[in-house]
């Protein structure tokens, strides 16, 4: 319903901003991407804070980024396969890190408030399995997408089958014998890893657009 009714009415109220980046020389890919970081920013900053308010106000001035990336595309002649890749891929990442900020907060928020040692770990290990949560879903969404763009993506350091594997091991040797930490450090690096292998199928799909233009 929003794309039917208030789209146009934003398509209207932005085009003169579009119009001006593509005159000063701005890439909408570079408006995707700050808008991208700006939403994200305020959602992990913000929310698992309890400072719903001014996240969402941040969070606000960022998100018509999406907006104005597109008006610019179309204005500038610059509209790409690779744009609605970036485009998209990011979208996971911003909606995901809305809702993960929510969790942080409702999940006790301990990285950011004041509690105990046991507390703070807690949220470590929260925050750590929510990051390969994400990263894992914009991974397997990176290489759907290209496929769906008629590229592929089959590139990356920690595909599905090796982030189950080392998840899975490590959890199950923790439970029984191994210290805790041993969890932590591999959650990290799977973050990392998985992180990575987002970049790497990015880049791919990059050399792959250029290509064929």
């Amino acid at each position: 319903m929003l794309n039917k009714y208030a789209r146009p009415f934003f398509t209207k109220l932005f085009t003169p901003l579009a119009s001006l980046l593509v005159r000063l020389g701005v890439s909408p890919d570079v408006v995707t991407i700050v808008g991208t970081l700006g939403v994200s920013l305020g959602a992990l900053v913000f929310y698992p804070r309890g400072e719903f308010l001014v996240g969402t106000l941040v969070i606000t001035a960022f998100v018509f980024s999406d907006t104005v990336d597109g008006i610019m595309a179309r204005g500038s002649g610059r509209s790409s396969t690779w744009g609605a890749f970036l485009d998209s891929t990011l979208d996971r990442v911003a909606d995901a890190s809305i809702f993960g900020g929510l969790v942080l907060f409702y999940a006790g928020g301990q990285l950011l408030r004041p509690g105990g040692a046991l507390e703070v770990r807690a949220g470590i290990m929260a925050a750590l399995a929510l990051t390969c949560l994400i990263l894992g879903m914009v991974v397997s969404y990176a290489k759907a997408r290209a496929e769906g763009l008629g590229m592929t993506a089959n590139v990356g350091i920690a595909e599905r089958a090796e982030r189950l594997v080392a998840v899975l091991v490590t959890t199950g040797l923790v439970g029984w014998f191994l210290p805790e930490v041993f969890l932590t450090i591999v959650l990290a690096l799977l973050a990392l890893a998985s992180f990575i292998t987002v970049v790497q199928r990015m880049l791919e799909v990059r050399r792959q657009a250029l290509d064929v233009a």
